[in-house]
């Protein structure tokens, strides 16, 4: 037999590796790489390192502010090649939004060419657009020539590229960051960078200050396209405290007036990364929808600036109310969520308060300015031990011009007959001759006095820590006065201000349609709302076996109250009941009500009105409609009933008497002042029965009379004298009902 070939039976060399470790081990190498490498920012410059890659390219292209535009195909190029081995659609995105004035509140690229708009366009290919550095990435880079930070090797080993740029400004917070990694999320929204440098001064001079300080000087969020900030100080000092929060923005508008009495609103400025062409298409379709009936059109007249233009229904609409609507159904305001969840020290993910963002920045900024000035001093150090040089073979330029010419080793011997260094003697061996003049010696005195004075001075500042945070202040104020907010770059843009208060009932109504509808149940509980108000209910079809219980007139923003024989109150909007078409929805599709349980009453509810609840027992008392509403699909327990009790009568209170009738047909009137206003209850007695209950209850103005009428259709009549005898106190058992009264003990005998 031949030899039997390796594989994964016969073990050969595969490894076997446990599943479960192999995919942690791997997921969590990943997770890290996405973390650190592409999704949170690094507090210090406040930069992805996409970002930080397209900056340094450029700055080596010698993109500068006062140079020449570069193709942005360039740029990618280079970034792509030696520094960020990802796709270039990727890094051209990350490029582009670096520039756009809308999307970035301090832009770092100064853009040629199309690079999108707040419509939500895309921007031009790159081989179409240039871009350039603006001056605000001149100060992230400012001392990058100066040691100010460490670099690192290239993906490929190739070049190097800087770990973190030195960040004369706190871009962090002034552009904001967005990002979603493996597990975490970060969305810090963009700042005043003025206010950020006043809050960074106050940190040096009082390192202990509090949030609560802070904020005093840096107010909120200040986005690029403006807008209104609603947000309560409380909740936005606790999202600055704890680096997690929203803030509530909305469109900045104002009021024109037109002619004949008109008025149209002018929206000016749209929320942060609304798009404005989808935010016009919503509100478009909701108009169509007709669901918002206080708006009748809107167009869009923007060209440089914003100008949406919305046309009220009438003159009659209150603007702020038509705007609130607008504010709860579409994007003209929106929630812009903080969490700060950044690198601490470009390495550990970490959720950082404003404070903290604050310290490790200008911690990072003392660093930068130790190193800068260690640099300094060393550049100091050479140059002067040169000059010194200088200034020795002045005293003597006959005996080196004649060592130079005579000696095999002029070098060595220079050395030793003047006592210079490698460096000195090596410069002075490079000196040309029109160096050698009398007034060269006298700048070169100058120059070694200047810069001895200098390296005092650096010296000291390494020294003193106390020297350092002076000179990081005088670096501070000068960023805040770079972005000073009188300058068109630094002005605040974003407002703060109070959310009008308006009740939220009043804004729902706003967002309906008013119109007149006939609410219908049928007696096996099919719910609908008729168009219109129907002055003859006999037309009405039901299914068959079917008829009608109860019918009245509404509106689309009434609200409806149904009571239920459990004594439970159930509200409905009347603008959620299906049309009339069919024979109606089941009621118990829109309520929980019980299978064992029907609808006694219902009716449009009324704040200022009350209603007599009254149970088959004879026991009730007055609630206000308003206590009756309920935002439950069970329910409210307004009546308790208990072993045979239900609720039977739901009465409005009109009148100051009231007459029940048992199904004993005795008759009792009595003052209504003595049934007392209740929430919920069992209510007290109203009549006294031997046995049954209440057959029927009627509320009456005693001046006007009692009045009833029989099956035949006749209309009786009782004054207050002639009701005398019927007349007493609640909870008595009254009197046989009068002559003339209705056989089934009610109050309408048909």
């Amino acid at each position: 037999m031949g030899k039997k070939a390796d594989g994964p039976l016969s073990g050969g060399d595969i490894e076997p590796v446990d599943l479960k470790a192999a995919l942690e081990e791997r997921y969590l190498a990943y997770a890290l790489s996405t973390i650190m490498g592409r999704a949170l920012p690094d507090v210090r410059d406040g930069l992805k390192p996409v970002h930080r890659r397209i900056v340094h390219a450029m700055r080596i292209l010698r993109l500068d502010p006062g140079q020449g535009y570069k193709k942005c195909a360039r740029i990618v190029g280079d970034v792509m090649g030696k520094f960020h081995p990802h796709g270039d659609s990727s890094i051209y995105d990350a490029l582009v939004r670096l520039s756009q004035d809308f999307a970035i509140r301090y832009p770092l690229i100064d853009g040629q060419g199309n690079f999108g708009n707040v419509d939500g366009d895309s921007a031009a290919a790159m081989r179409y657009t240039e871009a350039r550095m603006t001056e605000v990435a001149t100060l992230l880079l400012r001392g990058l020539d100066e040691d100010a930070v460490d670099f690192k090797a290239t993906y490929n080993e190739e070049d190097q590229e800087p770990v973190v740029l030195p960040g004369a400004f706190p871009n962090l917070l002034a552009n904001g960051a967005t990002g979603i990694a493996v597990g975490m999320a970060t969305s810090i929204p963009p700042h005043n960078a003025a206010e950020i440098c006043d809050a960074a001064l106050k940190l040096i001079e009082t390192p202990d200050a509090s949030v609560d300080v802070l904020l005093r000087y840096i107010q909120g969020p200040d986005f690029p396209t403006g807008g209104v900030v609603v947000e309560g100080q409380a909740a936005i000092r606790e999202a600055y405290a704890t680096g997690r929060g929203s803030f509530r923005v909305r469109a900045r508008w104002e009021k024109e007036e037109q002619s004949r009495g008109g008025y149209v609103v002018i929206v000016t400025e749209i929320p942060y990364m609304v798009q404005k062409s989808r935010l016009i298409e919503k509100i478009a379709d909701l108009l169509v929808a007709r669901k918002l009936p206080l708006l009748a059109d809107i167009r869009d007249e923007s060209a440089e600036d914003v100008r949406i233009v919305l046309e009220p229904r009438s003159r009659s609409v209150d603007p702020e109310l038509m705007m609130e609507s607008l504010f709860r159904l579409t994007d003209l305001e929106s929630r812009i969520p903080l969490n700060m969840n950044v690198l601490s020290g470009g390495k550990i993910p970490k959720v950082m308060s404003l404070r903290d963002v604050l310290v490790e920045w200008l911690e990072h900024q003392r660093e930068v300015l130790v190193r800068r000035a260690a640099f300094r001093l060393g550049q100091i150090e050479r140059r002067l031990e040169i000059v010194a040089g200088y200034l020795i073979i002045f005293l003597n330029l006959d005996e080196v011009i004649r060592i130079i010419r005579e000696e095999d080793e002029p070098k060595q011997q220079l050395m030793r007959t003047f006592e210079l260094t490698d460096v000195q003697a090596e410069a002075v061996l490079n000196l040309r001759l029109r160096s050698l003049r009398k007034l060269e010696e006298l700048e070169l005195k100058r120059e070694f006095d200047a810069l001895s004075a200098e390296k005092q001075e650096k010296e000291a500042l390494l020294a003193s820590a106390q020297l350092q945070w002076s000179a990081i202040a005088a670096e501070v104020r000068a960023v805040r006065e770079t972005f000073s907010k009188k300058t068109k770059l630094g002005k605040r843009r974003t407002l703060f201000a109070d959310a009008p208060n308006h009740m939220s009932d009043v804004i729902a109504e706003a967002l309906i349609e008013r119109e007149p509808i006939t609410i219908v149940l049928s007696q096996k509980g099919f719910l609908r709302g008729m168009r219109g108000h129907l002055a003859d209910t006999s037309t009405l079809q039901f299914r068959e076996g079917d008829a009608l219980k109860l019918a009245f007139p509404a509106h689309t923003t009434d609200k409806l109250i149904f009571l239920s024989t459990n004594g439970r109150a159930f509200t409905l909007g009347a603008d959620k009941l299906p049309g009339g078409r069919g024979h109606g929805d089941p009621v118990r599709l829109a309520i929980e009500l019980e299978d064992d349980q029907d609808i006694v009453s219902g009716f449009v509810v009324n704040p200022a009105e009350k209603r007599l609840i009254v149970s088959n027992q004879g026991n009730g008392f007055i609630v206000s409609e308003n206590e009756l509403l309920s935002g439950m699909r069970r329910g409210k327990q307004v009546l308790n009933v208990s072993d045979n009790a239900r609720l039977a009568l739901a009465l409005r209170v009109e009148g100051d008497r009231v007459a029940a009738v048992g199904e004993n047909r005795k008759m009792l009137v009595f003052p209504l002042s003595q049934i007392p206003e209740m929430t919920r209850g069992k209510g007290v007695r109203l009549q006294r029965y031997k046995d049954g209950g209440i057959s029927d209850l009627r509320i009456f103005n005693i001046a006007d009379g009692l009045t009833w009428v029989d099956s035949a259709g006749r209309t009786y009549s009782r004054s207050e004298a002639e009701l005398f005898e019927w007349s007493g106190d609640r909870a008595q058992a009254g009197r046989l009902v009068p002559k003339g009264f209705p056989k089934n003990g009610k109050f309408v005998g048909r």
